[in-house]
C-alpha cells in the first residue's frame, strides 16, 4: 500500500500553473486556493519537508475536494489528484478514533451485514434475473448491481425490465461495494480487499460488463483497463431497438463527474420516440453533492446543487435524468421546497416506455 512519500515526484512535479483552478468547481465558488490541489500540493509539500504536520486543518481541504476528477483531466503533468489526497487523508485518520469508527463500520461484519437486512427488505419487490440461456449468439452481460440497488432496487428493476425485450442472457455475481466510499473516506485497506474480490469475479465469460451507477462504472474501470465495462445505456444505445412514448416529453441530463464519456445519450434519445433532449447549461458540472463532501461541506454543497436545480429547471424538462443515485440525491436537495419535474435514473425513464420495438 502507497505512503504519501511515494508520491513525492508528483507533488513536486505540480508547476502551479493554475489550470486546476480553471475547472474546479470548488474555486469557482469559493476563490480559495486550498481548494485545488496546487493549494493542497504546497501544504502536502511542507508535510514531506517536515515543515508541517498532517493536521485536522489539513484534512479540512483535503475533504474541500469533490472528488470529480476534472483537476486530473486537465493537469498537463497528468498527476493523479485524486489518490494524493485518499493516501494523505488515510495517513491522517488511521490513528485516530473516528477513523477507527469508520473502519468498523465499513468492515464486512457491519457494512454487508446492513446491505443484507435492506436486501431481504426488498427481496419481494426485487426482479428475478432473467432466464439464462444456453444459445451461445446470445450477449452475454454481466451485471455489477452497486450498494444503492441493495438499498432501493429501482433502477435494477427497471434495467431487467428493458432488458426482457433484448436478446441477451444477464449474468448475475456476489458482487462486493465498488470501494468508492472507502477511498474516499481513508480506507484504503477496504478498498483493495473489495477490489480483489471483485476482480476475481470479473474474469472471462461475458461480452459486457454493465452498471446502472457512474461511480460503478468508473470504480470498476480503475481496477483493469477495459472497453467492454459500459453503463447500461451505453449497451442500450448500441443496439436496434427503439423506445415509443406516446406521450411528447421533453427531458434534460445531469452528466455524472464518474460518467467519463456520455458520447451515447444523444444517440440513445435518438431511440427515443416522442422524446426532446434539452441540454442544461453546465451539464457536466458536478452536482455539489459528491458523497462525503456534502456532509462535510454542507453550505457549499447547498450552494452548488441549488444552481445545479436551477440550470436543469431553466430547460423546462418534464423529466430530470441522470446515471448516479447520489447524483439523484443531490439534485433533489437542489430544489429542496421547491416544485421540480420528475427526477429519475436514465434506465428508470427507459423503462416507462410504452413499446420497445425493432428500430429501421
Amino acid at each position: 500500500m502507497k505512503k504519501l512519500s511515494d508520491f513525492a515526484d508528483d507533488i513536486n512535479k505540480c508547476s502551479k500553473c493554475g489550470k486546476c483552478q480553471e475547472v474546479c468547481p470548488v474555486y469557482k465558488l469559493t476563490g480559495n486556493d486550498c481548494a485545488v490541489s496546487r493549494g493542497k500540493f504546497v501544504m502536502l509539500q511542507g508535510v514531506l519537508k517536515g515543515e508541517l504536520k498532517l493536521s485536522k486543518t489539513i484534512e479540512k481541504y483535503l475533504d474541500l475536494c469533490l472528488k470529480c476528477g476534472k483537476c486530473k483531466d486537465f493537469c498537463p503533468s497528468d498527476i493523479d489528484v485524486c489518490e494524493i489526497f485518499n493516501t494523505a487523508k488515510h495517513e491522517y485518520v488511521k490513528d485516530k478514533f473516528y477513523g477507527k469508527i469508520t473502519r468498523f463500520l465499513q468492515s464486512p461484519k457491519v457494512f454487508d451485514k446492513i446491505l443484507n437486512i435492506f436486501r431481504l427488505l426488498h427481496k419481494f419487490t426485487r426482479c428475478e434475473i432473467l432466464k439464462p440461456v444456453q444459445d451461445d449468439g446470445k450477449v452475454r452481460l454481466l451485471y455489477f448491481k452497486g450498494c444503492a440497488n441493495a438499498l432501493n432496487p429501482k433502477s435494477e428493476n427497471a434495467m431487467k425490465k428493458v432488458l426482457a425485450h433484448y436478446d441477451v442472457e444477464l449474468i448475475e455475481k456476489d458482487f462486493e461495494c465498488c470501494g468508492v466510499p472507502f477511498l474516499s473516506s481513508g480506507n484504503p485497506e477496504r478498498y483493495e480487499e473489495v477490489k480483489k474480490h471483485n476482480l476475481d469475479l470479473l474474469k472471462g465469460g461475458y461480452d459486457y460488463v454493465i452498471t446502472d451507477c457512474a461511480s460503478c462504472e468508473s470504480a470498476l474501470k480503475n481496477y483493469q483497463s477495459a472497453e467492454n465495462i459500459i453503463n447500461i445505456c451505453h449497451f442500450l444505445a448500441i443496439q436496434n431497438k427503439k423506445f415509443v412514448f406516446k406521450k411528447p416529453l421533453k427531458v434534460t441530463f445531469h452528466k455524472p463527474c464518474h460518467l467519463k464519456s456520455d458520447a451515447f445519450l444523444k444517440p440513445l434519445f435518438a431511440k427515443c420516440e416522442n422524446i426532446e433532449y434539452i441540454e442544461a447549461k453546465d451539464y457536466d458540472e458536478c452536482c455539489g453533492f459528491a458523497g462525503e463532501f456534502a456532509l462535510r461541506n454542507p453550505k457549499l454543497s447547498f450552494q452548488m446543487t441549488r444552481q445545479k436545480a436551477k440550470n436543469l429547471a431553466d430547460t423546462g424538462a418534464d423529466v430530470i435524468l441522470t446515471a448516479c443515485p447520489a447524483c439523484i440525491i443531490g439534485i433533489h436537495q437542489g430544489f429542496l421546497g421547491k416544485k421540480h419535474p420528475k427526477i429519475m435514473n436514465l434506465i428508470e425513464f427507459l423503462a416507462l416506455a410504452d413499446e420497445i420495438i425493432e428500430g429501421k
